[in-house]
């Protein structure tokens, strides 16, 4: 086989939140309506996207040989860390709470809520490169997402503070996917 150099990709992608059911881009090259989708600003160390699938081999008693297998979970997840720790990334990175802003004072509280309470769920975007060439674009996205690892920052002398997040797909409904991925056609 060799290798075609058009369809090697390399590059950032941009991270979008919106609300579940956000109306999503019809093409790779579209931009996210700004109405619709929040662009969750600068990344450090790229964004990784993770899709477990897991099956179930099938056995019978007549051969050794595994005569198939049955898709028994899927989980997706998106991992980045925002490298704009604002109170706002932070609302979106713990699932909601109150953020509000002031004249002299912007404040985050999280919801006191149980957890018998329905968290938030909300959709995410990733606007990155494709393969097919210089300039391709491809979107993924992940329909219901809640913020699912511990949401961690610090303050070091010597590093720079971020958010590190897990964004985590969930089910939408039988007619529809939990995610979709659109390349810009050759």
């Amino acid at each position: 086989m060799s290798v075609n150099v058009a369809n090697l990709v390399q590059g950032p992608a941009t991270l979008y939140i919106g609300a579940f059911g956000a109306t999503e881009p019809t093409s790779a090259t579209a931009t996210p309506a700004s109405a619709a989708w929040t662009d969750l600003g600068g990344t450090l160390g790229g964004a990784e996207i993770s899709i477990n699938q897991e099956y179930k081999a099938m056995e019978v008693d007549q051969i050794v040989d595994i005569p198939g297998s049955r898709l028994v979970s899927r989980g997706l997840t998106i991992k980045t860390q925002l490298a704009e720790p604002t109170l706002l990334a932070l609302q979106y990175a713990l699932n909601d709470g109150v953020y509000s802003t002031g004249a002299s004072d912007n404040t985050y509280e999280p919801n006191n809520q149980s957890s018998a309470t329905q968290p938030t769920y909300r959709a995410v975007l990733l606007d990155g490169w494709a393969p097919g060439g210089a300039g391709k674009k491809r979107k993924l996205i992940v329909r219901r997402v809640l913020s699912t690892d511990a949401v961690v920052f610090a303050y070091k002398k010597e590093d720079q503070s971020v958010f590190s997040v897990t964004f985590t797909g969930h089910y939408v409904d039988s007619s529809t996917a939990s995610f979709k991925v659109i390349d810009q056609a050759n």
